[in-house]
């Protein structure tokens, strides 16, 4: 194979859309916050276990989130689990009707 073999397509910025996935959206904004859960207990260096006595949450939840498990989830649980793990954080909303669709963008 060599470069001529393959087609080079740009990319939305959501997988989930690129793939024509119906709740594209949805799921791009969750998989943004759950990867910012997951970077504060990295960041902190909490076991699921000391992540859910800190947040109050269950510990299957923050394991779940681990293994990308977001189907359980709304965005407003993972805005809640998200700030009890650090509260100086800020998430904004924001929707965007500039696609065929309405779309929603996550900032944090």
């Amino acid at each position: 194979m060599n470069e001529s073999d393959f087609e080079l397509v740009e990319g939305s910025g959501n997988v989930f859309r690129d793939l024509g996935d119906f709740d594209a959206d949805l799921k791009q904004a969750k998989a943004i916050l759950a990867a910012r859960v997951i970077a504060v207990l990295d960041d902190r260096g909490l076991s699921v276990r000391k992540a859910a006595v800190l947040a109050g949450f269950a510990a299957a939840d923050f394991s779940r989130i681990r293994n990308a498990d977001l189907g359980r989830f709304t965005l407003d649980r993972l805005i809640k689990m998200l700030t009890a793990l650090d509260g100086s954080l800020r998430v904004t909303l924001q929707v965007d009707a500039r696609h065929s669709d309405e779309s929603l963008t996550v900032a944090i």
